[in-house]
């Protein structure tokens, strides 16, 4: 009996210790997760045109976006200021002449949602260049996109905060700011206007949970339990840029889905996914384009943890430690009971094509 009851104490410590584990990292990745999303909903009510500028690759960046990215940088190396970070953005533009002015509402923004007026320009360019960090499959970074869907935030639409967190290469901790995205799912919402605004967050083995922004409701995340393609949903980029549309038309029609797609930019459509409100997503992006991590870090997890699948269009895991860039030519995420035939109808029409 006595090596019974040192079994089961055992057991239960264990059980603990992985209650805690990344405890201190999710408290304070929520903590700066929230106060993102405020910033951006403050910048998006005044946003002129001046305040977004083009990237090389086309793809737009605001003050917004160097906004989210300096203040999450700022307040996580605060707290964690052994682990490595990698993000999207650098602070190249703002140290020209005509990023100047940005810079500073760049900097009046971080101050507001951080709650104290002591952050400079320079602790700004500094936070931005800290996240070009190379990641890696040794030691923990945050990976980061700081807006992602750009595009849908400068429509007021859908766009996400996306912050993961990599421990030896793997996706540990995710948690996903949703401003814009509704709190109740579409099957289960009164006819009469919605709360907006979500959050996401999971850690590895302890399951995915949804909350408001105000923190005023939290509840568990599961995927759908959709198991016949007729009844699917799934998820696809609003931009064909991102996507192929007409390839996941073809493998949708293979499956046998009969809905129409559920168009929405950003990682929301994992969290989407997650809650059980869609079941497939799937992105082919164009020829020669390499994923980065932080479109998908974040997202991975959530679903994951919701009790879904994320693979390669082969159906292989993702692979997280290979640095800032997934070696992928698609992805295709579901809620698991749908994923062979996913991925095998993804094998069929790019094998004809």
């Amino acid at each position: 009996r006595s090596k019974l009851r040192a079994i089961g104490l055992a057991s239960f410590m264990l059980m603990a210790q992985a209650a805690n584990l990344y405890e201190k990292e999710l408290h304070f990745a929520l903590d700066a997760v929230r106060k993102a999303s405020r910033l951006t909903s403050n910048i998006q009510n005044s946003l002129a045109k001046s305040e977004t500028v083009s990237k090389i690759d086309a793809s737009p960046v605001t003050v917004a976006d160097y906004g989210v990215q300096a203040l999450t940088i700022l307040l996580l190396r605060q707290k964690f200021p052994d682990y490595g970070f990698v993000a999207e953005e650098d602070s190249a533009y703002l140290r020209t002449s005509e990023g100047a002015a940005n810079l500073k509402k760049i900097r009046n923004a971080v101050n507001d949602a951080a709650g104290q007026g002591t952050y400079t320009d320079n602790d700004i360019l500094e936070a931005l260049d800290y996240g070009q960090g190379p990641g890696g499959a040794r030691g923990r970074h945050w990976v980061l996109d700081p807006i992602d869907g750009t595009k849908g935030f400068l429509r007021r639409e859908q766009y996400a905060i996306a912050l993961g967190l990599l421990d030896e290469g793997k996706v540990v901790l995710g948690v996903m700011g949703c401003p814009n995205l509704p709190v109740i799912p579409l099957d289960k919402r009164e006819p009469e206007p919605c709360q907006t605004g979500c959050l996401f967050y999971a850690v590895r083995g302890q399951g995915t949970r949804q909350q408001s922004l105000d923190g005023s409701e939290t509840h568990v995340c599961r995927v759908s339990e959709v198991s016949d393609p007729a009844w699917a949903t799934f998820c696809e980029s609003v931009e064909a840029a991102h996507s192929s549309h007409d390839l996941t038309a073809n493998i949708a029609k293979t499956m046998g889905v009969t809905t129409a797609p559920v168009r929405m930019d950003s990682q929301c459509k994992y969290g989407v996914l997650a809650r059980g409100e869609a079941s497939i997503y799937m992105r082919f992006p164009r020829p020669g384009y390499s994923e980065n991590i932080w479109d998908h870090a974040a997202g991975a997890i959530i679903i994951e943890e919701a009790g879904g699948m994320v693979t390669d269009q082969d159906g292989a895991p993702l692979d997280f430690s290979r640095g800032r860039k997934l070696n992928t030519k698609g992805i295709v995420a579901s809620n698991g009971r749908l994923h062979p035939g996913v991925v095998a109808a993804v094998n069929e029409v790019t094998t004809k094509s």
